[in-house]
Parts: structure tokens; C-alpha cells; sequence
């Protein structure tokens, strides 16, 4: 009796066992990859000098897009950005902020308008101020914009990318009051929605 007390025992284990193993591989969501590049790969075609490219990083980051979906992808920063962005992107997935990808902008060989047009949210490319001779936050990988479509840039009527639209109502829009301007603002980055001369929705920048 003892004996077969201790099967039936055994044998519930194991089934218990199993069906805990089901239930976690059934539990464990699928992500779709956005990009999976290289480091090397995702500043290549650029000359970068090597002051700024040393300080460079490629960061992983799971997000919820507009499916609904969980998505990986990746950005280039500065690495004294990086705890910020990994932190961020972690609350970003927690309150399912919809993020509509995160790709080097290496993709669009350095293109900003191409990267905003495609509502690609990134952080580091070598370039200029628009309109201006001196480097923007994001040649240093200390800026990042989001979302660009649903927060785009505003000059004097001037929208860019063309096809944004700054909705309040809009899912992706940041707010003033977002959670997400709260965080960066608690790390010390500005919010470029605050700005007076223009609007920047999209851009957060590191300041110290």
C-alpha cells in the first residue's frame, strides 16, 4: 500500500511538474524583432570621429508597437545615457506605451528625415543642427527622439516630418504630464515640448 501510495505520489508530481513547464512556455510572450545588428554594423557608413565614437554604445529594448505586439530593437547612445534609456524603455514596456520601432538610424544610410518619416524613434546620428554649424545632442548620442509622427517638430507652422500630427489623443503622443517626460525630467534630460522658439515633441536631451 505504501508502495503504491509513493507511485501515485511520484506520478503527481511529475504531472504537476509538466503542466507548470506548459503553462510558463505558453506564458512567455513572442517578441518580433525589430533589427538585430552589430555594433560595428549599426555605425557603419559614417565617418564618426573617434573621440565621439568611443564613447558609443548599442543598447536592447523590448517595447510594445502599435499591433499591440511585443518588439525588440536596438539604439546607439552615449554610454553615460544608457542606464537612463535601458530604465526608461523598461517603464515604457510596463505601461505599454506604444512605440512604433527602434532601429539605428544606420538603416536609413543616416537620414534624418527618412528615420522620422518612417516614425522610427533613435538616438545617435552624426549631423548638424538644422539650419546651424554646430552638432546636435544626437551626434554625441545624448538625445533621443520618439515617435516622431505622433510628435513631430513645430517652427512656425513648419512640420516635420510632413506627415506628423500632434494630437493630444493620439496613442504615442507624449504629454506634458506623461510618465515618460516625468522620468527623463527625474534624470536630469529636457523635454523639447518645452521649448518657446519651436516645439520638438519627439526629443528628449540629456543635460547633465
Amino acid at each position: 500500500m505504501r508502495i503504491l501510495f509513493s507511485i501515485i505520489i511520484t506520478t503527481l508530481t511529475v504531472l504537476y511538474g509538466l503542466y507548470t513547464n506548459a503553462q510558463t512556455f505558453h506564458n512567455e510572450e513572442e517578441v518580433i524583432v525589430d533589427c538585430n545588428y552589430s555594433f560595428e554594423e549599426s555605425i557603419s557608413g559614417i565617418d564618426i570621429p573617434k573621440a565621439i565614437k568611443k564613447n558609443l554604445v548599442l543598447l536592447n529594448v523590448e517595447y510594445y508597437s502599435f499591433d499591440s505586439k511585443l518588439h525588440r530593437g536596438q539604439i546607439v547612445l552615449h554610454k553615460n545615457a544608457e542606464k537612463d534609456i535601458k530604465e526608461i524603455f523598461e517603464i515604457i514596456k510596463i505601461i505599454k506605451f506604444p512605440v512604433s520601432k527602434v532601429i539605428p538610424i544606420v538603416k536609413y544610410k543616416w537620414s534624418d528625415e527618412d528615420s522620422m518619416n518612417d516614425n522610427n524613434t533613435s538616438a545617435f546620428n552624426y549631423r548638424k543642427v538644422k539650419g546651424q554649424k554646430i552638432l546636435s545632442a544626437h551626434s554625441y548620442g545624448l538625445a533621443i527622439d520618439i515617435n516622431p509622427e505622433q510628435n513631430p517638430h513645430i517652427k512656425r507652422n513648419i512640420v516635420q516630418p510632413a506627415n506628423g500630427k500632434y494630437d493630444i489623443n493620439s496613442a504615442g503622443t507624449i504629454l506634458k504630464n506623461s510618465r515618460i517626460v516625468q522620468e527623463f525630467k527625474k534624470r536630469g534630460w529636457q523635454w523639447g515640448g518645452t521649448w518657446r522658439s519651436s516645439k520638438d515633441y519627439q526629443h528628449f536631451e540629456k543635460k547633465n
